[in-house]
């Protein structure tokens, strides 16, 4: 199927728009059965702000939820960046950090340091280097 250039007229401000041939092998790709109705400009104004992983939400002067609450486990005062679930325990930092699974990278650290600690004793040999085997090994994705 060939595609040519096409000339449309915006439904919101009226003016003329080129539909390309790229655009248009897009559309019968994705099997889009209708033109579009906006010019760019148009559609950007309909769409919003229009956000992007690169700006966030900052730069587009929307701000961030912060909410004032109790630490489950300490009972402190903190913030968080979220409106709390009712039935669900909410952490300040210091219980979030303290209550975190290791990472790969912090167990393969805490080998080697373990590793200078203990010296170079036959028991502890290899250990570190399991470790980092483990850690380059990809992980199985389910």
């Amino acid at each position: 199927m060939e595609f040519l250039d096409r000339l449309l007229t915006c439904a919101d401000c009226g003016g003329e728009f080129i539909f390309t041939a790229g655009e248009q092998l897009f559309f019968f790709e994705k099997q889009f059965t209708n033109d579009p109705k906006r010019c760019k400009p148009c559609k950007t104004k309909r769409a919003g702000t229009g956000l992007t992983a690169s700006n966030g939400p900052a730069a587009a002067g929307l701000s961030r939820t912060e909410t004032r609450t109790e630490c489950s486990a300490c009972g402190i005062e903190t913030t968080v960046p979220f409106k709390p679930t009712q039935g669900r325990p909410v952490l300040c930092r210091q219980c979030f950090q303290s209550n975190r699974v290791p990472t790969t990278r912090a167990l393969v650290a805490a080998a080697a340091n373990a590793e200078m600690v203990a010296g170079t004793g036959a028991e502890h040999a290899g250990v570190g280097a399991e470790l980092l085997i483990a850690a380059q090994a990809p992980h199985a994705k389910g």
